[in-house]
């Protein structure tokens, strides 16, 4: 008797397979990235496979939790993309390495004294507006002679008269006719040759401060509007401050705080390292230097003086600056 066609033949999983299957599944067992694959094995014996591997965390992580994790994670996907037995799978980790972190996972930012400055370039701006103006302005210039071209060596027509009035007039005002429409036409195209140029060799967007880049090839940027902003919340927050004014340039930020109530000295200080703890948190390349201000608002009053302080309280400028550099 002939067997049934599904039931004939015998499908067969190589163990060099079998150990790809696993090696993959090592590195996804923890978040993309975070668990480096050395080398692997492989035994399959009938319906059933023996993996293992060996393995490189990352730093810091609980050994025990992670190699579980990745252990039981191997076992399964081998299992079930071979859809072969895996009783379990041995996993061996070789080492620890801080440089294998997840994507969710930034590095911490440096503050203080030894923040170090890292290199981050602004983006570089697609620049639509001008680079379409210029084209189809040169598009339309180009329709229109080519047009007429067109029309005298094919249709016979006469050549338009534009046209032979244009070059009537480049023909008499060349360069070394020296008139004052030639040389206003030559700035101009100079003028406009040279703003291509820079358009050309320069990154543009200075409104983006470029960001501390996270992970290799991550680019960040962050508005000065926004920047600005979250300088003006945090020094709103300090008590007695009432309007605040934010300039944020490419390098140095300048805060005027105008002070409604309380002790000028306190509150510039307060005023300072508000601004000071802000610009840290901002996660900046580039550190910007601060420059602070503090008025007093026209309702302000000096606070009374406290019983034993002396015969009076001592005078105060109507205004204190401070300037610091991170």
């Amino acid at each position: 008797m002939t067997a049934p066609a599904a039931e004939r033949g015998s499908t067969t999983v190589a163990d060099r397979a079998v150990r790809r299957i696993a090696e993959r599944a090592a590195t996804e067992a923890l978040e993309p990235g975070a668990v480096e694959a050395a080398r692997g094995s492989a035994s399959v014996r009938g319906r059933r496979a023996r993996v293992g591997v060996t393995v490189t965390l990352p730093y810091p992580a609980v050994l025990d939790e992670a190699g579980e994790r990745v252990r039981s994670h191997v076992a399964e996907r081998t299992a079930r993309l071979t859809g072969l037995t895996v009783p379990s799978a041995r996993i061996r980790v070789r080492g620890l390495s801080p440089r294998a972190r997840s994507a969710g996972q930034l590095a911490p930012p440096m503050t203080g004294a030894g923040a170090a400055v890292v290199r981050a370039r602004r983006p570089w701006s697609q620049r639509r507006l001008p680079v379409a103006v210029f084209a189809l302005a040169a598009a339309a210039v180009c329709g229109v002679l080519l047009y007429d071209v067109v029309s005298v060596h094919v249709a016979g027509h006469a050549p338009a008269r534009w046209r032979v009035e244009a070059m009537e007039w480049l023909s008499t005002h060349g360069p070394e006719s020296a008139t004052a429409s030639g040389v206003l036409a030559a700035v101009a195209v100079l003028a406009l040759g040279v703003w291509l140029l820079v358009l050309a060799v320069t990154p543009g967007r200075r409104s983006g401060l470029p960001m501390r880049p996270p992970l290799p090839g991550v680019h960040a940027v962050l508005e000065r509007r926004a920047v600005a902003g979250f300088l003006r919340d945090a020094v709103t927050d300090v008590p007695g401050v009432g309007r605040v004014l934010v300039r944020v340039g490419r390098r140095r930020a300048r805060v005027r705080a105008g002070l409604e109530f309380g002790e000028q000295d306190g509150a510039r200080r307060a005023v300072t390292e508000a601004a000071e703890a802000a610009a840290a948190k901002l996660g900046l390349a580039r550190p910007l230097r601060l420059r602070v201000r503090l008025r007093t608002e026209p309702a302000w009053r000096a606070p009374a003086a406290t019983p034993g302080s002396g015969s009076g309280h001592a005078s105060v400028p109507a205004a204190t600056e401070r300037s610091t550099l991170r």
